[in-house]
């Protein structure tokens, strides 16, 4: 169940949600503003694009979709689960995920669309690394379903129904990440521009060491 999430769960989701809210900045600040964390706007710039048969535009949007979802993939094939558990090769990712992070920089320094395209397949990275625990549908890179949430819960308060209070506790964690990751970004974007993102990469990377470390501490020893 929710309610049993241990204490890495819960920083980790905010730290991954804060990460995701400052790379979104980069797409809303930067030479393309337009977001890299989630699909929905890409997608419907798409159709857009295909219904004008604008062919340029088309590819480019199909490379933005394509770039996370070969994140996910990379994902799936790195931690083989579609659930949390402490053991998986989450430190591994987390790394991945920081090194596209910084490898965007140049790119987007030089103007090139290849760095859009690397800051999407991080968030697509990060996006199915987080998946689920204990049932808890987790998501970092996006707040819709957070939302969503929030209102289903203040409904049923209204109505007199039981809250889930753990829930409503992570609905909050992500969105104040995420919230507080733009803001960083924004204010960080006006003095350092694309070298801003070595701040997401450099968090990432630092989360995979906490990471790293906590599971060597709380390991279980092998029986011999």
């Amino acid at each position: 169940m929710i309610s049993k999430l241990p204490k890495w769960v819960w920083f980790g989701t905010w730290a991954l949600a804060f990460v995701g809210g400052m790379v979104n900045v980069v797409g809303l600040l930067g030479f393309e503003h337009r977001p890299v964390t989630h699909l929905t706007g890409t997608t419907s710039l798409l159709a857009t694009a295909l219904a004008s048969l604008d062919g340029a535009a088309a590819l480019h949007f199909v490379a933005i979709i394509g770039s996370f979802f070969v994140g996910t993939v990379v994902s799936g094939f790195l931690i083989q689960d579609s659930t949390l558990k402490l053991g998986r090769r989450y430190g591994v990712a987390l790394l991945l995920e920081s090194a596209l992070l910084a490898g965007a920089v140049p790119l987007l320094n030089r103007g090139s669309l290849l760095g859009i395209y690397s800051a999407s397949c991080a968030c697509g990275l990060q996006n199915a690394m987080m998946s689920t625990y204990s049932g808890a549908v987790i998501r970092t890179t996006h707040i819709s379903g957070m939302f969503t949430d929030l209102g289903i819960f203040l409904g049923h308060f209204l109505r007199g129904l039981p809250v889930n209070l753990q829930r409503l506790r992570l609905c909050l964690i992500v969105i104040s990440g995420f919230l507080c990751g733009g803001i960083v970004r924004t204010l960080a974007f006006h003095q350092l521009h694309y070298a801003a993102l070595f701040i997401p990469s450099a968090f990432t990377a630092t989360t995979s060491l906490a990471y790293g470390s906590y599971f060597f501490l709380n390991r279980r020893p092998t029986s011999t």
